[in-house]
């Protein structure tokens, strides 16, 4: 069993920065790639980044690349999301997610075998 709990969310304005976490815990040594997905209100669940396990190398949608920072630490089996320069339309659940089968940033392709529960942020402008 994998366990993934987020933590780091809340309330921020417009143009700050927030970041957040996530460790896993259980079968840690059978989690490859990491990342996020958020989830707006009325809205669908959308990829947002991920990291490889082996080579740190990331992955970003387009609506984030450049604001936001995914890293890892293997040791402490936590993935992180530092976000900056933080809009509105940022404002969702966001989700902790990883792969038990492939150490790929491709999440959005191949999926996730792994989630957390979510941690809200909330973007006022």
């Amino acid at each position: 069993q994998v366990h993934l709990v987020e933590t780091g969310g809340g309330l921020v304005q417009a143009g700050g920065s927030l970041r957040l976490s996530c460790a896993a815990s259980g079968r840690t040594f059978s989690i490859y790639g990491m990342g996020w997905f958020r989830q707006a209100p009325g809205k669908t669940r959308e990829f947002v980044a991920a990291i490889t396990r082996s080579g740190n190398i990331p992955y970003y949608a387009d609506s984030v690349k450049g604001r936001f920072t995914v890293s890892r630490d293997n040791a402490k089996n936590t993935v992180f999301l530092q976000m900056s320069s933080l809009k509105p339309e940022d404002t969702a659940s966001y989700y902790c997610a990883a792969s038990g089968s492939r150490d790929s940033v491709r999440l959005d392709y191949y999926g996730a075998d792994y989630w957390g529960k979510g941690t809200l942020v909330t973007v006022s402008s």
